[in-house]
């Protein structure tokens, strides 16, 4: 039997999404994917090398603020660039 997370699939849910699918689907409830756009455009992976001691030191100002690394990096470029 097929499951999702763990719980097994009926064949009454999947005839309820079926009849879902058929009834057609509003576009603009449906959840859009993907990244959140960042600044004025599409966002590039750019990649830095950092030292292990810089590493770390960003890693627990990250934590400290409540950030991510990444959230933290382009705060401050944005901060220098400024």
């Amino acid at each position: 039997m097929e499951t999702i997370n763990g719980k097994p699939v009926t064949d009454e849910q999947i005839q309820a999404w079926a009849d879902e699918a058929e009834a057609g689907y509003d576009v603009e409830v449906l959840r859009k994917r993907g990244r959140k756009p960042l600044g004025d455009g599409p966002a590039r992976v750019v990649p830095v090398r950092i030292d292990d001691t810089l590493l770390s030191a960003l890693d627990e100002r990250a934590a400290h603020d409540r950030l991510s690394r990444s959230e933290l990096i382009r705060a401050a470029l944005r901060a220098y660039v400024a």
